[in-house]
């Protein structure tokens, strides 16, 4: 297979976290349970999804040349995405008790606010890979 596999799967925790967090805000102004219990599950899911991803990534990244002008940059993008996922993770498991998911408190909430502009970040780090180096891009031939 010639098609890198990190852009296919990229989206998955992209839109996992970033719909958790915007569940998470909704809760601040309107609560019903299942928000935050979609919230808690989105999160989850945007973790299990993220590990694919970066494993991906990584993948990718072992195949750039270590004299690539897009190094730095690319090493910059996994550093934010495994903040990220820290960030959500440590959001997730501040939620559990007794292994039983409960309303977000004021640090679980503020771990997905920072998550998500830690992904912002490293959305915009990997366009840079892409549309500003061509990072995984195959020249077309004729």
């Amino acid at each position: 297979m010639n098609h890198p596999v990190h852009p296919a799967v990229v989206h998955f925790p992209v839109a996992c976290w970033t719909l958790a967090t915007l569940a998470d805000g909704a809760g601040l102004f309107w609560a019903p349970p299942w928000l935050w219990q979609l919230a808690f599950v989105l999160t989850v899911l945007g973790c299990a999804f993220g590990l694919v991803a970066a494993l991906a990534g990584f993948w990718e990244l072992l195949k750039l040349p270590a004299e690539h002008p897009a190094g730095s940059t690319a090493h910059a993008h996994m550093g934010l995405a495994l903040t990220s996922w820290c960030l959500y993770a440590g959001s997730a498991l501040l939620r559990l008790h007794d292994r039983q998911p409960l309303p977000p408190d004021t640090w679980a909430l503020a771990l997905g606010g920072v998550g998500l502009l830690s992904l912002l970040a490293t959305g915009w780090l990997g366009g840079k890979l892409v549309y500003g180096y061509g990072v995984g891009v195959t020249p077309r031939e004729g």
